[in-house]
């Protein structure tokens, strides 16, 4: 039989995938897995119990979160050379990204064990499939440092690049790292996602500050998100940029007329001089309003 089978191979870690939301997103493969192993190693053992039981499977349980994975990783390691097989599983989609796991996959690679993937759901590539943005390139950053310079330095090296960008955050932190993009990277288009697969499940497709405006009307963000964002267009994307810090700088300063600030703008960068003076109307105006 293959070693990759959904079977009770001894000495065999699975690494198995469980829904991001909806219970019914699971494989066959990982049902059987997760009935057949000797242990199952969640992050929260409560929820994975629910889970099990709701599709009708009884086995054994065992804690593996962030909190205990330095400890417990040596005892389930014994247990994989003793002949055992272990199921590996996260609160939600798949083990290891952006989710504890990474420390017992790397601890049974080093012992020469089986690691068998039982691939499944994932929020990034689910947002990212229905998102309508490039696929065939992209950068997937999880959760960014809570640490704002370290963010902030983690945002400006991603500045340049022209792959699609992919975050996690939380709710309540999702309106800052929006306006946070906004000021380094300018304001691109996005793709937010939401409570993806859940019944409330939300997509918000358009400009970043256009996403943040639809979320600030809101008393509560609920729902873990996955935001995307365009990738720099190259030399344009920068030089527009670069235009953007122009005039904000010579409208504040106010030494000369709107159109005297496009048209030197427009002249210096190469950029037409109607989208430039649109920008420096829409940006006098944001100022007034401030």
């Amino acid at each position: 039989m293959p070693s990759n089978s959904p079977t009770n191979d001894p000495g065999t870690l699975y690494v198995v995938a469980t829904p991001i939301g909806h219970r019914d997103d699971i494989t066959i493969r990982a049902l059987k897995v997760l009935g057949d192993v000797d242990l199952v190693a969640a992050e929260d053992t409560r929820k994975t119990r629910r889970f099990l039981t709701l599709h009708g499977i009884s086995n054994r349980l065992i804690s593996y979160h962030e909190h205990n994975e330095a400890a417990r990783t040596p005892q389930l390691i014994a247990k994989l050379k003793t002949g055992g097989s272990l199921a590996l599983v996260s609160n939600a989609g798949t083990p290891t990204v952006s989710d504890p796991g990474y420390r017992l996959i790397e601890a049974a690679v080093d012992n020469n064990l089986n690691v068998i993937p039982v691939p499944g759901p994932c929020a990034a590539t689910t947002v990212l499939s229905v998102a309508g943005m490039p696929t065939d390139s992209f950068i997937f950053m999880g959760f960014l440092t809570k640490k704002k310079i370290k963010r902030l330095r983690q945002l400006n090296e991603l500045a340049s690049q022209p792959r699609t960008l992919i975050f996690y955050e939380a709710p309540k932190r999702i309106l800052a790292l929006l306006n946070e993009i906004i000021d380094v990277m300018g304001d691109r288009h996005g793709v937010l996602g939401r409570e993806i697969t859940k019944l409330h499940e939300e997509i918000i497709r358009g400009r970043l500050s256009d996403i943040a405006d639809r979320l600030k009307g809101r008393g509560e963000i609920k729902g873990e998100c996955t935001l995307l964002v365009a990738g720099s267009g190259g030399d344009k994307d920068l030089a527009w940029q670069s235009a953007r810090r122009q005039i904000s700088a010579a409208v504040l300063e106010g030494q000369h007329s709107l159109s005297a600030i496009a048209r030197e703008i427009a002249a210096t960068s190469g950029i037409a001089k109607n989208r430039i003076y649109a920008e420096v109307l829409k940006i006098s105006k944001e100022l007034d309003r401030g």
